[in-house]
């Protein structure tokens, strides 16, 4: 069936323009100063609401009580569609560190829950973080997961991998820059993630393949002091080279708003795109003070609104949706206009998928209504209304 939306204020996404949309067939099929509806069209009225792209969201390992670490396509789906029904239509389903074995049952249940018509989203395929992370920046990860790419038979994660497309490594590890170097060659984006690495290290990963940096500031490498100089690390490099996209954080706990604003001036919307980093613990409720575990034996604590080691010494990963994650953009000061874009047109260059992500002729039919607080109102995914009402 033909969906009009009607008396929009439309994200192109570059600017919010007065327009009518007409969906059909999961296409948009154009953006009309004004159209009269089809026969038979429903016909949305949006009372001035904000008519934007579904988001994009390249690094979540969970959601809605189930993880993509489960090893089961149902438990993907369901992580999937607890995300579209607040507002993310594409998604890169990401690993944890774990035993290899595990990591390659993870990616085998994405593949086949990307053909379960039961899913409400657009999985794009499979973001493996780790295991060839760095131990002094390994966060929640586990730690007697991680490996050394040069010690590692990585060929079930990479080479046998088909919807591999995107690979955290740490790339101050031995055969880290040959790894980056073959991930570049297969079409996936190497990121640097979970890092101790410094500026020069990350300069050579740049030449190597390397073009992205998992959740900057967060399993990050900063400046350092060495007989007396200062060093630039992993968040240095990320700010200040412009072959590198960074992802970010930005459900207002792991990254405060002055943080937000100088990442964003430095690498302005098409360089920096927001991530949930979400545990199964997203997109669900959650009791303050209570001590959950992760699926790969890490304790973590709900409180604050973010999942914290039982140490309170660092973060575990969020809780976040991607509409959490534009609302506080968008209180850190960063148009909206851009704060959109990082959840949407950019994420979606950033693994090449071309129809997502704009709200244009010829793209995919993935659409949400936002009120004036940035809520998710209606959802359209796949061309079909996945929620209506008001977002939790």
């Amino acid at each position: 069936m033909d969906v009009v939306f009607l008396n929009a204020r439309v994200c192109t996404p570059f600017e919010l323009r007065d327009a009518a949309v007409l969906a059909r067939d999961g296409r948009i099929e154009g953006v009309f100063g004004h159209i009269e509806p089809p026969a038979g069209a429903r016909v949305i009225d949006a009372r001035g609401m904000i008519l934007a792209p579904g988001y994009i969201d390249l690094h979540v390992h969970g959601g809605g009580g189930r993880s993509v670490m489960e090893g089961e396509a149902e438990a993907v789906v369901e992580m999937a569609n607890a995300h579209a029904r607040r507002g993310t239509t594409a998604i890169l389903p990401t690993t944890l560190s774990m035993p290899l074995p595990d990591m390659a049952r993870a990616a085998d249940a994405v593949g086949r829950a990307m053909r379960d018509e039961r899913c409400l989203s657009t999985i794009l395929g499979v973001h493996q973080e780790g295991p060839c992370l760095s131990p002094a920046q390994g966060g929640a990860q586990s730690t007697e997961a991680l490996l050394t790419p040069s010690k590692a038979d990585l060929r079930a994660l990479v080479e046998d991998c088909p919807h591999l497309r995107m690979m955290g490594v740490a790339p101050e590890l031995e055969g880290a820059l040959a790894l980056g170097r073959r991930l570049n060659d297969l079409g996936v984006v190497a990121s640097v993630a979970h890092s101790d690495a410094d500026y020069d290290t990350v300069a050579q990963a740049a030449l190597s393949g390397f073009s992205d940096v998992t959740h900057l500031y967060s399993g990050c490498s900063s400046v350092v002091r060495k007989n007396a100089f200062r060093v630039a690390g992993v968040v240095e490099a990320g700010l200040e080279m412009e072959s590198l996209t960074v992802q970010v954080i930005a459900d207002g706990c792991h990254l405060p708003l002055p943080l937000l604003r100088l990442a964003y001036r430095c690498k302005g919307p098409e360089k920096m795109y927001a991530v949930t980093d979400g545990l199964e613990f997203a997109a669900a409720k959650q009791e303050e003070g209570v001590t959950y575990v992760q699926r790969n034996g890490q304790a973590c604590v709900y409180e604050d609104g973010v999942m914290k080691l039982p140490s309170r010494a660092a973060f575990a990963g969020s809780v976040a949706t991607m509409s959490r994650l534009v609302r506080t953009l968008a209180k850190a000061g960063i148009p909206l206009c851009d704060a959109l874009r990082m959840a949407t047109d950019t994420p979606a260059r950033r693994v090449g998928a071309a129809k997502k992500g704009r709200v244009a002729a010829g793209y995919d039919a993935d659409l949400l209504l936002l009120d004036e607080a940035l809520k998710v109102r209606l959802v359209m995914a796949k061309g079909r209304i996945v929620f209506e009402g008001e977002e939790e």
